[in-house]
């Protein structure tokens, strides 16, 4: 059984659930919802890694496996977020993204293509009438750290350029010097400059420290009103990890639990072959269920993911695998 990071059957429980099953994050005072965060219990390490160790021995039989890797690629959010990134390079990584093995109409397309705001008109002219989605980065990632003035423009002008989704992180230095309001209104803003565009908040794990602290910032940035929680920009290690991802879809299912809204999850940075986007499937269905095995609730951020997959889906096809020469670099 999964560790249970708010108990079932207790009276403070029972009081946390009946605040959230009310909670309007642009109604509610933030007191309550602070809290709601201080009767938090401890997140049980040891049995969130070996929860985490059981579920990775899972054997997948060949046909559930393809199944898997085929849900995997279209749950991809292909990436790339480099100082180098140019027009043309983003323009063939959308061409991938649709059609990430050229001659086999099998093989599905990628959910979204997640790149630095600057180049959202060519990703979508480059995307155009295909269903993939563009995801821009914002709010001065991967730090965060201006004012927030800039980082609501810059979410208002990504959306305005035609971004269907946008990646924002949080205020991290707020969240661990204790100032949770900070960091909870600052959602509530971005939320409403993003306006239609799906938000998913990055918590950047791995400069939160504890497993008790993922565990608050999800719970917060549910509260204030997140689409999607995020694990990582790709640019701190650790990244996503088994592990936090555990610990951050545990909190979706009792956020979910307290107030009836289903938030996505999308675990980034890190996550390189098929046999790990595998063990994130199998946790994420032992946790969730399969309501959530779904691209509108689950996004893999990755680059190098795919690639991987295509050559695993070869193999289980034909007993042999490509050479790797014969896919582009992304």
């Amino acid at each position: 059984m999964a560790a249970q990071s708010i108990p079932p059957n207790t009276r403070s429980s029972e009081r946390a659930h009946e605040l959230l099953r009310a909670w309007d994050p642009r109604a509610a005072s933030f007191g309550q919802l602070g809290g709601f965060l201080g009767r938090l219990t401890t997140v049980d390490q040891v049995g969130v890694t070996q929860r985490v160790d059981a579920l990775r021995r899972r054997s997948i039989k060949r046909e559930s496996k393809l199944w898997a890797l085929d849900l995997a690629i279209r749950m991809t959010d292909l990436t790339t977020l480099e100082g180098r990134d140019t027009p043309g390079k983003v323009r063939a990584l959308c061409a991938k993204g649709m059609r990430p093995k050229p001659g086999d109409p099998s093989i599905p397309s990628v959910a979204a293509i997640c790149i630095y705001p600057a180049l959202i008109a060519e990703a979508k002219d480059a995307l155009k009438g295909s269903g993939v989605k563009v995801a821009s980065v914002a709010t001065a990632f991967p730090s965060g750290q201006t004012f927030r003035s800039v980082k609501l423009d810059e979410t208002r002008l990504a959306v305005e350029a035609g971004a269907d989704e946008i990646d924002m992180v949080i205020d991290r230095a707020a969240f661990l010097a204790g100032d949770l309001r900070t960091v909870f209104e600052e959602i509530v803003e971005v939320k409403d400059a993003a306006g239609d565009a799906h938000l998913k908040v990055i918590l950047e794990t791995g400069e939160l420290g504890t497993f008790d602290n993922i565990r608050r910032a999800s719970i917060l940035a549910m509260a204030a009103g997140a689409d999607f929680i995020k694990t990582s920009t790709g640019k701190v290690t650790p990244a996503a990890t088994l592990p936090v991802t555990l610990v951050m879809l545990e909190a979706i299912r009792d956020f979910e639990r307290a107030t009836g809204r289903a938030v996505g999850m999308k675990p980034a940075g890190g996550i390189r072959t098929a046999k790990d986007a595998i063990s994130y499937l199998v946790v994420l269905y032992e946790t969730l269920g399969p309501r959530w095995m779904t691209p509108d609730r689950f996004r893999f951020g990755a680059s190098s993911l795919l690639n991987d997959i295509l050559m695993q889906i070869e193999k289980e096809r034909t007993g042999r695998y490509q050479n790797p020469d014969h896919f582009t670099v992304d």
